[in-house]
């Protein structure tokens, strides 16, 4: 599994909770270490990818970050609208 592998979970994963599925953008940086998915929204959709109290999103990173540690790698997930 690759970090083109845990993009594209994220994309399917957003594509399914989102209105606009085609306003969805993910980009990687590399800060060090650390990758950074950057996944970018709709601004109608950000409260259907952050969830109540923050729990979609908390899911969603702990997915990354699981797929990650398979990787033997550190990425992070972090929400744009």
């Amino acid at each position: 599994m690759s970090i083109v592998k845990i993009k594209t979970m994220v994309r399917k994963i957003a594509e399914m909770l989102v209105d606009k599925p085609d306003k969805i953008v993910i980009e990687e940086e590399k800060r060090e270490e650390t990758y950074i998915v950057v996944l970018s929204v709709a601004k109608d959709d950000v409260g259907k990818i952050i969830g109540r109290s923050g729990q979609t999103a908390k899911a969603l990173r702990a997915l990354v970050n699981a797929a990650a540690t398979r990787l033997g790698q550190k990425v992070l997930l972090e929400i744009r609208e």
